[in-house]
């Protein structure tokens, strides 16, 4: 992503522009799979780790990143790639995690399924898989 393109997502955010963001966001747009905070850490070098944390927060919470948790796993981050608004993530899709090389990617899927039950309302799900990815293959 281009720093314009980044500015400008920030911004469509409302989020402040800061060099510090715009790197932090350069590491994600760097990976294709979802990554670690100790990826991000090791990418930006020289940080104030409370600032991370609080850029990290509000990309979460401005819908620039989501949150991954899988079962037995450290928690990842990946970048929106559909409208993620007003501080939740929003799009449905795949996390799929390669057994192989151990990385986690987000897969938009062919199609989702529906989920209804009788005495619950469910309002939102999430899909977790595991297996061999493109490049273990």
């Amino acid at each position: 992503m281009l720093r314009l393109a980044m500015e400008n997502l920030l911004k469509s955010k409302q989020l402040r522009v800061t060099p510090f963001r715009l790197q932090v966001l350069k590491v994600f747009e760097n990976h294709e799979n979802a990554i670690d905070l100790t990826l991000v850490e090791e990418k930006i070098g020289d940080f104030d780790r409370i600032t991370l944390y609080r850029t990290i927060k509000s990309f979460l919470e401005a819908g620039v990143l989501h949150e991954i948790l899988l079962t037995g796993e450290s928690k990842k981050y990946a970048l929106c790639t559909d409208s993620c608004e007003n501080g939740g993530h929003t799009h449905e899709h795949i996390h799929f995690l390669c057994t192989v090389c151990n990385e986690t990617y987000c897969l938009e899927p062919v199609k989702m399924p529906e989920l209804t039950h009788n005495t619950f309302q469910i309002s939102s799900f999430e899909i977790q898989a595991k297996g061999v990815c493109k490049s273990c293959i």
